[in-house]
């Protein structure tokens, strides 16, 4: 089976001015695109060569980041599950069952904003937070480099892409101020509650 790279689901400048069109070209056509050729090359002739990402993730997630094969599975697929949380005019309060639910496991929307954002500006370095669903229960967590919170039962429901590449053109070093905008502008609600219930 050979991995592709998967169109975004949405125009190259549709969330635009949130994220350019020029952030795009390079992150999904450049970073994205390198991840799933390195993963072709690396799955070829092996055992993994047939298997899904998250399948190749999981088998290998007792040494996340700890080999070649691991890191550009887990980069294939944590970049598409990124492109797919967000949509233009996205973001905001949630209305209905998302709502009740964060409000539920966080107390608040704004509770769960806040927790979210710090995750993902107290990620030192490169890396990704994440809204989780372990146990019936949603959490927030942030992971380093490529690693997907997959192991012992977590589900990602949501996740911000906070390497440098994924913000540096449009936001320079302020990695907050791009937090604000995708939980703010781009966030796609309703992809986070079918994957909560598909949990």
């Amino acid at each position: 089976m050979s991995f592709t790279l998967p169109d975004l689901p949405y125009a190259i400048d549709a969330l635009e001015p949130h994220i350019s069109k020029r952030t795009l070209e390079f992150h999904h056509g450049k970073h994205h695109a390198g991840y799933v050729s390195n993963l072709n090359g690396l799955v070829e002739g092996t055992k993994h060569e047939s298997a899904s990402l998250l399948d190749i993730v999981r088998d290998l997630s007792d040494d996340p980041g700890g080999s070649a094969l691991y890191n550009n599975a887990a980069q294939t697929w944590n970049h598409t599950f990124f492109w797919d949380g967000m949509r233009p005019d996205g973001g905001g309060e949630p209305g209905g069952a998302m709502l009740d639910r964060l409000k539920k496991d966080f107390g608040s929307y704004d509770s769960f904003r806040d927790k979210f954002k710090q995750a993902a500006t107290g990620q030192f370095g490169s890396g990704w937070a994440w809204l989780i669903e372990s146990d019936g229960v949603l959490d927030v967590v942030s992971t380093g480099n490529a690693v997907v919170p997959v192991a012992d039962g977590r589900t990602p429901l949501l996740t911000c892409d906070v390497w440098e590449h994924a913000y540096y053109l449009d936001y320079q070093n302020a990695r907050a101020d791009f937090v604000d905008s995708f939980l703010d502008h781009l966030v796609n609600w309703d992809f986070v509650e079918s994957n909560l219930d598909a949990a």
